[in-house]
């Protein structure tokens, strides 16, 4: 072993150290091996930026924003309503579910997919009587295996094909993942449909009814000898933190005030609507001087002639800026999941501003079906997390629109745009029929799809570079030169040659079921697309080894690399059911073990027919 070798091994041993241990962003990690690699000599600081405009790279930020054209057209709401059968058969509703989320992901984004399908998928539970994980999960695993079906149907097919081409060999066409990857696409979709979905444990439904979310919801009036005279909300909350309350509405002069400013200052004669359980209440009470209000929770009373009389006071202008927008009865509940690239993740509710900036209130936040402890307002959030949140249903849906959420109940169905819808859907099939046909690169015939985008506006321009998952492509562009980096000192000839004398003792199908085995176990493990480039260049070196084609070696990893289903942090879809589902890291490899299996059964004696060795 060179000492080159030695330093590109180490550090890549350090990088997927620090993927598992998941305290970093992937694209934080894999900039630092790269940067790693620049300053160690292994990567040339001229070429250390190459991998931005590698094809892989432009085809999976092109295809982001397609997808976001079809999804803000209203596009996938009408497929959804066309396939979705409105029977109460189990087996016809779950298999158009499943079959539908595959088939997206086919062609867009499988997070994208999962989360426009989620909500669906949640009311079906309910529909079905079954618990929403129970449908969450196979969804899941049916957008990750629709996604290994098609050249752009997941990041790691479009790696590999880069590969290829690097290789000497020529990319992969458009639909040369389809053959192996639709047979076992259709295998694993078929055992959830048909089996699969028993095996998912029924954990607790998440709903407005089934949050732990204090009991109480009350009215308190501040009296003029109360200690919260003069003190502002963010003071009086601080000073009820240990009773674990926070003020969800004021009243004041007959004006609500739903998420009043943290700086408004207390006066007597307000009504405070504070969130505490029972034991708690009583201590948040005493401890300022509150009163329960004797009138009883309910609505603002109406101003009457009398009161008009008697001179009251009508509300400031600070009042009105708080005041809710709508009538009272416009006020809602809706339970939120945080999406993975959510700005969200690592912020808490006073970070964001929820009250100033969008007149909201969080009341729960739920963790793996769990309520965490500690402050709510201060709880930092987690992708999988579910809020439930209080306010307009207006400021709602641009809250969810602005962060990276998604709402877990049954939508009301965007109304489509017809034309833009049309324009979308033709503008996506266009690009996938000029890369199928090899008119056009598939990285030029997205980006050519993209300025047509742009230019009849079904993704205004505005919007195109925030569709766009830059972490992701941070992490692409960053891991292509470092495995770059290991084909080029031998590294990955050393590691193949170890494996193929060491373990497959030279057999290529020993060899083969090797390489998509140990892909699949990184990628439960570490983001699928950071596998794919590590793997790859271990997979042409092992074909190397053997004098071997190395396509079935390249397919293998391909598949392994989409076949994350034994943790929530293979992959994002995993990850994003986890709060929804109510599910515990250990629930995944319950349905994720058998499906493995089954993938691996299918793929390794069909990889030789499709591609010869």
């Amino acid at each position: 072993m060179t000492t080159d070798q030695g330093l590109i091994l180490l550090t890549l041993a350090l990088v997927m150290g620090l993927f598992l241990w998941g305290r970093l962003r992937h694209d934080v990690v894999a900039l630092a091996g790269l940067m790693g690699c620049v300053l160690l000599g292994l990567v040339p600081a001229a070429d250390a930026f190459a991998g931005f405009g590698h094809p892989a790279v432009i085809t999976v930020a092109c295809v982001l924003v397609l997808s976001r054209g079809l999804q803000d057209s209203g596009a996938v709401d009408v497929l959804v309503r066309i396939v979705m059968p409105r029977g109460d058969g189990r087996l016809l509703a779950m298999a158009a579910l499943i079959g539908l989320g595959a088939g997206l992901s086919a062609f867009m984004n499988n997070v994208g997919a999962m989360a426009l399908l989620m909500p669906v998928a949640v009311q079906l539970a309910r529909r079905l009587d079954m618990a929403p994980g129970q449908v969450l999960m196979p969804l899941a695993f049916g957008t990750i295996l629709g996604g290994m079906t098609t050249l752009v149907g997941t990041p790691p097919n479009m790696i590999v094909s880069g590969f290829r081409e690097s290789a000497g060999h020529g990319a992969f066409a458009m639909f040369d993942f389809a053959p192996v990857g639709l047979a076992v696409a259709l295998a694993g979709i078929g055992f959830v449909v048909l089996v699969g979905w028993r095996l998912v444990p029924a954990r607790k439904a998440v709903g407005t009814e089934d949050f732990e979310i204090a009991a109480y919801l009350t009215e308190v009036r501040v009296e003029e000898k109360s200690r919260g005279v003069g003190l502002t909300l963010r003071a009086l909350e601080d000073e009820l933190a240990g009773a674990q309350a926070q003020v969800v509405a004021l009243v004041r002069n007959e004006v609500r005030m739903h998420a009043p400013r943290g700086n408004r200052v207390i006066r007597a004669g307000d009504v405070l609507v504070l969130e505490a359980d029972a034991e708690s209440l009583a201590e948040a009470l005493s401890k300022l001087d509150l009163k329960l209000e004797e009138e009883g929770p309910g609505t603002p009373r109406e101003e009457t002639d009398d009161d008009a009389a008697g001179g009251k006071a009508a509300p400031d202008a600070e009042e009105k800026d708080d005041a809710e927008a709508g009538p009272h009865d416009d006020i809602v509940l809706r339970e939120l999941a945080v999406l993975p690239g959510s700005r969200l993740a690592g912020l808490s509710a006073t970070d964001l501003a929820l009250r100033s900036r969008y007149g909201l209130n969080l009341l729960a936040v739920s963790r793996e079906g769990q309520r965490p402890s500690g402050r709510l307002r201060a709880l930092k959030l987690r992708v999988g997390d579910v809020l439930l949140m209080q306010g307009p249903a207006d400021a709602l849906a641009e809250f969810t629109a602005e962060t990276g959420c998604v709402p877990l109940a049954e939508r009301a169905l965007r109304i489509p745009d017809n034309r833009r819808a049309l324009i979308a859907t033709a503008i996506m099939a266009g690009a996938v029929a000029i890369a199928a046909l090899g008119l056009l690169p598939a990285a030029a015939a997205f980006a050519l799809g993209v300025l047509a985008s742009m230019v009849l506006r079904t993704v205004p321009p505005r919007q195109v570079y925030t569709a766009i998952d830059w972490p992701v492509i941070v992490l692409l562009a960053a891991l292509i030169p470092v495995a770059g980096a290991m084909q080029e000192t031998g590294a990955a000839a050393l590691v193949a040659g170890l494996l193929v004398e060491g373990v497959a003792q030279g057999h290529a199908m020993l060899a083969l079921a090797l390489v998509l085995v140990v892909t699949m176990f990184l990628s439960d493990v570490m983001n699928n697309a950071a596998t794919a480039a590590v793997m790859c260049p271990i997979a042409l070196g092992i074909a190397a080894a053997l004098g071997a084609a190395p396509d079935a070696f390249l397919m293998a990893v391909a598949i392994g690399a989409s076949c994350a289903f034994l943790t929530p942090i293979g992959h994002q879809n995993n990850t994003l059911i986890l709060g929804p589902g109510g599910f515990s890291f250990g629930d995944y490899w319950r349905l994720g073990l058998p499906v493995e299996l089954i993938v691996v059964a299918v793929a390794v004696p069909l990889l030789p027919m499709v591609w010869p060795l």
